[in-house]
């Protein structure tokens, strides 16, 4: 078991935090504003993440808007999703492009 989370983790983590409430960003979107092109590292440390409400994880979407995974399972990111006013469909998020979130402070 991990002990503590890596300090890429800790940043990605750090971005996390700044997307509001009823909007998502994505795994590419995350690492361009760390600077990197490590997209699948930024899932990784989705996955890791020690307390996936408080830093919202379920947040995270493909760049086309699919879901994705989602550590405690994807009934449950789509369940918080919605709780968030967004709605799901085959999938993915619906009007994907207006709920998208990149403006992060790095």
């Amino acid at each position: 078991m991990k002990s503590s989370p890596t300090e890429f983790e800790r940043r990605c983590y750090a971005l996390l935090r700044q997307i509001p409430e009823g909007r998502v960003t994505t795994y590419k979107a995350i690492a361009e504003a760390l600077g990197t092109k490590a997209y699948r590292a930024v899932g990784r440390a989705m996955g890791a993440n020690p307390d996936p409400v408080i830093v919202p994880c379920h947040r995270v979407v493909a760049s086309d808007g699919t879901l994705g995974g989602y550590a405690l399972g994807l009934e449950r990111k789509i369940a918080l999703l919605e709780s968030e006013g967004l709605r799901i469909g085959q999938g993915r998020v619906e009007d994907f492009k207006t709920v998208f979130w990149s403006a992060f402070s790095v």
